[in-house]
């Protein structure tokens, strides 16, 4: 028997085919999906490659496998061939995303199943002479360290030595003096690093449905009975209470023994979204996936979806290739969010490959939103997608007020401060009334640029063409694309001028002015500065909403998914900040994250009230924002996108070369220009030419792009793939890194 096997590489030449012959004693081991260990070329030790057909002969003379590994299923191995030729990557690039964490050879799996810790148990001898009805007799003992841990471990078998040292306050010698008088003993035994172990269960009840959200939940359950695969866009207000609608389907799925993924942005996976599950399911049957897991924990997680012990999981966007069996919907919460898009090979969408998976397994798909993605709503109309509305909160709460400041009147009056004067009056009267309040602004740091007043130098990062960024607490410049960090300049390296002055505002700086202007206010900052350790974003979280910290400062990461009864306020100090990105999207960006920080405010039976700072009041994103209209902004955005023809009137691919040889990209890039070009000339797509990417130099290497927009049909895609591997083949533009990005999320 013969093995069509791809090499796992990122070399481009390499991805193709290559025959083996499978070893007599392996044949009834490995199938389409097995990851096997081969023989390649002159190398000396073995590479990993991944099974893709099986056949009885070959025309070609070839080397035996040498080794199995892990085994995907057949079904994964079509997912990834698919991925590979709409993403333009390799193969065995998305296989990888589809493996067992942390078990890329056999010494990391080893590693990973090797995790082993030690648990303390009482001597198997030790008589009711010493264990009184589960408490120990003082009396026999000597030390009172001594008594103290026995009294503890009676009553608490099974854990850890660092556990006892931290719950019952002794040390490891005492603990290492009672085994070696045979009143302790100690078991190594296999650990399962559970991230939910700590999280608390506190009991969620099924809420009775409103009357909208019984009817979406109706439709949606029809297809999970008709076996059948439709798509729905469940288009609620914030609060209108789409994860309760969740969580009744997936109760429905996994009473039918099937199981659920459900999706949610990286950087809204929250405390509150967990709880609500766990109190609802229980533990046992959820298993999380997301970035902030250690590799031993994604490891386990992803082994207890295998073995179908969870039924249900949540996760970010690799969860979607979760091993989960017999799945019966997959779920994508904020489906509107740019996370789902991946920005490194393979550049996929989480939710092009969900909906791969619900049509070929008969499952429906349900994306849910308070401001869908312009596309997606597109589709609803188009018929597409079925469309079900939700337009007022589960709680029959109001939505808050919306008022907008202009801050050109704000100069005109004199005040320069980072805060309007509506603003200030309104944060002053809600620390008076006790409630709490969010500030957004979507910058980090402290100032944004520094520049030198004397000559106009701008101080910028060595490896990118970026301004640095001054972040205050560190007291040091930072890039935000490649983490290059230098000291604070006094004088102006370009002409020694003293004259250097900080400008913008970020949320440092913000910080520090509210803690000026509010003394008696205590705060709480959330940004990418604050959030570096594990499980800092869900401490900052508990920590504002348990602890009544007055202002919660964020970015982005304050904006989605979180239920603050008490915030009654939320300001967004700078709403320009995303309306004048160079991008076709900032209109629908700017619309999106104002509608969704408004929703946080007056989400209980406190009313809201939320204040946009702009220099842009007029701009229609804002104008309709205020107003909380999507609709209204939709028929206008879809309008200008139509004109224009932007998505979703077309598709856009962007080519990027990357190195450090500027004339080998320019020649590289006009070379695969010239046969797009030529190959494309009968379809409907403009190919541009390569030019330097906006932002044209990051970590030392040089950045040119080419742009083909059109309809990227099937007949489309063959042809690029067909120019690039030609190009591969070429041997053209070694140094030169090929990047194709479908539909990007960032046009920068």
């Amino acid at each position: 028997m013969i093995a069509e096997v791809i090499i796992d590489s990122r070399a481009k030449k390499l991805n193709r085919k290559f025959d083996y012959k499978i070893p007599e004693n392996l044949t009834d081991l490995i199938d389409i999906g097995s990851r096997v260990l081969v023989p390649f070329a002159n190398f000396k030790t073995l590479e990993q490659g991944y099974v893709i057909k099986i056949k009885e002969h070959t025309e070609f003379e070839v080397k035996e496998i040498a080794g199995l590994d892990e085994n995907l299923s057949q079904e994964k191995i079509e997912l990834a061939r698919w991925m590979a030729r709409k993403y333009f990557c390799n193969v065995s690039e998305c296989i990888k995303l589809m493996l067992t964490p942390g078990t890329r050879s056999k010494e990391a799996n080893k590693r990973m199943q090797d995790k082993k810790m030690n648990f303390v148990y009482l001597a198997e001898f030790i008589n009711n002479e010493i264990v009184q009805e589960n408490s120990i007799d003082i009396n026999k003992l000597r030390g009172e360290k001594q008594k103290k841990a026995m009294e503890f471990i009676a009553k608490n078998e099974g854990m850890t030595i660092p556990e006892i040292i931290e719950f019952a306050g002794v040390s490891r010698e005492t603990i290492n003096s009672l085994v070696k008088k045979g009143l302790l003993r100690i078991e190594e035994q296999k650990v399962e690093r559970n991230p939910l172990a700590l999280k608390p269960k506190e009991k969620n009840n099924k809420l009775k449905l409103t009357q909208e959200q019984q009817n979406a939940y109706n439709k949606i359950e029809k297809t999970i009975e008709d076996k059948r695969f439709e798509e729905f866009l469940l288009y609620g207000v914030t609060g209108s209470g789409k994860t309760e609608i969740y969580m009744q389907l997936i109760e429905k799925i996994v009473n039918d023994d099937k199981g659920a993924i459900l999706l949610v942005p990286e950087i809204s996976l929250t405390p509150q979204m967990l709880d609500r599950f766990i109190g609802r399911f229980g533990k046992e049957k959820l298993a999380v996936l997301h970035s902030k897991l250690s590799v031993g924990e994604r490891h386990d997680e992803w082994l207890k979806i295998k073995e179908n012990r969870a039924k249900i999981v949540i996760g970010a966007r690799s969860a979607i290739f979760a091993p989960l069996k017999d799945l019966g919907i997959i779920i994508i919460d904020e489906e509107h969010d740019n996370s789902y898009k991946s920005e490194s090979n393979p550049r996929y969408n989480a939710k092009e490959i969900a909906e791969k998976i619900c049509k070929d397994s008969n499952i429906p798909l349900v994306l849910g939103s308070a401001t869908p993605d312009l596309s997606t709503f597109y589709k609803t109309q188009t018929k597409e997608i079925s469309l079900l509305k939700l337009t007022k909160r589960a709680n029959n709460s109001n939505l808050p007020t919306v008022e907008v400041v202009d801050l050109k009147k704000e100069l005109a009056t004199g005040n320069k401060s980072m805060l309007s004067q509506s603003l200030y009056n309104s944060i002053k009267q809600n620390l008076e009334d006790k409630h709490q309040t969010i500030l957004f602004l979507n910058r980090r740091g402290y100032s944004t640029f520094i520049i030198c007043r004397e000559c106009g130098y701008t101080m910028k990062c060595p490896n990118c063409n970026i301004s640095l960024t001054y972040h205050s607490f560190q007291n040091r410049l930072k890039c935000h694309y490649c983490g290059h960090e230098e000291q604070v300049v006094k004088n102006c390296p370009s002409c020694g001028s003293n004259k250097i002055r900080y400008f913008g505002t970020g949320t440092q700086k913000l910080e520090q002015e509210i803690k000026r202007i509010f003394p008696e206010a205590s705060t709480i900052r959330m940004d990418v500065d604050t959030v570096t350790k594990k499980n800092s974003h869900e401490e900052i979280l508990n920590k504002f909403k348990n602890e009544n910290i007055d202002i919660l400062i964020g970015t982005q990461m304050v904006v989605k998914g979180h239920h603050f009864p008490k915030v009654t306020l939320v300001g967004v100090i700078a709403a320009d900040s995303s309306l004048n990105i160079d991008d076709f999207r900032a209109n629908e960006r700017t619309f999106q994250i104002l509608t969704q920080v408004a929703g946080r405010a007056g989400r209980e039976n406190l009313p809201g009230k939320v204040i946009v700072q702009t220099y842009n009041p007029d701009s229609f994103p804002i104008e309709f924002s205020k107003k909380q209209d999507y609709d209204l902004f939709y028929k206008t955005e879809i309008n200008l996108r139509k004109q224009l023809k932007y998505p979703p009137f077309c598709d856009i691919i962007v080519i990027g070369f990357s190195g450090e040889n500027v004339q080998e990209i320019t020649n590289v890039s006009t070379y695969v220009y010239n046969m797009l070009k030529t190959n494309l000339e009968k379809y409907d797509v403009k190919v541009f030419m390569p030019m330097p990417a906006p932002i044209d130099k990051i970590k030392n290497k040089y950045r040119w792009r080419i742009i083909a927009k059109g309809d990227i049909t099937e007949d489309v895609t063959i042809i690029i793939n067909k120019c690039l591997q030609k190009f591969y083949e070429s041997g053209i533009g070694k140094k030169t890194n090929i990047a194709v990005d479908v539909n990007p999320n960032n046009m920068i």
